[in-house]
């Protein structure tokens, strides 16, 4: 979204007024949040010393960004992989992404199966099939171990 050219530049007082409404709606990652008041028109210049008062004031945090957005990736049955690669478009850096990733309570082995057994519910009857349950494991971001594990259950009937 390009600003129009005849409209005038917003005041700092009110991209201030516009991060704030951002934040009241979701976390935003601070890369996410600059990205958005620059497309609305916001000087770049003063947006750095607006995006670290709002870091200052605890306005703005991507810790806590970041724990929202695992924790409702998870439940929407994405995995780990994926969650970090989206987490990293979005600025995070990889000790915070490592930390909520690996440090929690999440166990992506049975998080994996329970993905598995929404989708499939029964073991793949041949190689074509197989290979089919792994790429959509795979695209929700589980990685090659957690998959070999799940698709090499031994509870097959």
């Amino acid at each position: 979204m390009k600003q129009r050219q005849n409209q005038p530049k917003p005041d700092p007082e009110s991209c201030r007024e516009r991060a704030i409404g951002l934040l009241a709606r979701r976390e935003h990652s601070r890369l996410e949040l600059k990205q958005k008041l620059l497309s609305r028109g916001c000087d770049g210049a003063e947006l750095e010393a607006l995006l670290n008062s709002l870091v200052t004031e605890r306005l703005q945090s991507d810790e806590r960004f970041t724990e929202a957005y695992v924790h409702s990736r998870t439940h929407k049955g994405f995995g780990p992989l994926r969650i970090q690669s989206e987490l990293r478009q979005r600025g995070i850096e990889d000790g915070l992404v490592h930390r909520f990733l690996n440090g929690g309570s999440i166990e992506w082995l049975e998080h994996a199966r329970q993905q598995w057994r929404k989708r499939f519910g029964k073991a793949p009857k041949d190689f074509k099939e197989r290979a089919r349950q792994a790429r959509f494991l795979q695209g929700r971001g589980f990685s090659p171990q957690v998959i070999r594990q799940v698709l090499n259950e031994d509870e097959w009937d």
